[in-house]
């Protein structure tokens, strides 16, 4: 990112690990599909287990539209 930070999502970290990191992700993964991390709850039991990885194929969530989603709001998708 051109002289500022770079926000980079690990695709491996619990969803979570990167709402911690990134609060602003939650509604955003909430919009994609992991409506569980809109809620304090779920994130705080499913999060702590799920990833973007394996979330996406039980939830049924193209991988690519999520990267694509996330690279379009700045961030560096790592997987």
């Amino acid at each position: 990112m051109k002289g500022g930070v770079v926000r980079e999502v690990d695709l491996n970290k619990t969803l979570y690990d990167l709402t911690e990191e990134y609060p602003e992700l939650i509604p955003v993964l909430a919009e994609l599909g992991f409506a569980g991390v809109a809620f304090p709850e779920m994130r705080e039991s499913h999060g702590k287990v799920m990833t973007i990885l394996s979330g996406h194929e039980q939830l049924g969530i193209d991988l690519t539209w999520v990267k694509r989603k996330l690279e379009e709001l700045g961030f560096v998708v790592k997987q």
